[in-house]
């Protein structure tokens, strides 16, 4: 593991490609479940942010359709429909009910995630 990686309490999730581009999956993290996404197939970038919908009290967001909301690259929830920003984890919609953002990133083919 790259020495800055483990230093900072970075966690590895998956293999970049065993995640479907433009899409979610939820990884276990330190007993939380954590919606992890990967956004492109060419230059993949990587975010996670709480699994879990504040607005339905359901674990979903993982499985919310991605897209984009002008520069912000957003998740809109499978439920009521409302959008978190995958940077920031703000609820558009309704700033109250946004969520944790963590540090993403991929290294050595692998999605990190910091705790």
């Amino acid at each position: 593991m790259p020495r800055d990686l483990q230093q900072d309490n970075w966690t590895a999730i998956c293999a970049i490609d065993e995640i479907v581009p433009d899409t979610g999956v939820c990884a276990l993290m330190n007993g939380r479940q954590v919606a992890v996404f990967r956004i492109g197939e060419e230059a993949p970038r990587v975010f996670a942010i709480d699994n879990f919908d504040p607005n339905s009290a359901a674990a979903v967001l993982s499985r919310g359709l991605v897209g984009s909301i002008g520069e912000r690259i957003v998740v809109a929830s499978p439920i009521y429909k409302q959008h978190f920003d995958l940077e920031s984890g703000e609820c558009l919609e309704a700033p109250q009910h946004s969520v944790t953002s963590y540090p993403a990133r991929l290294e050595g083919g692998k999605v990190w995630i910091a705790a």
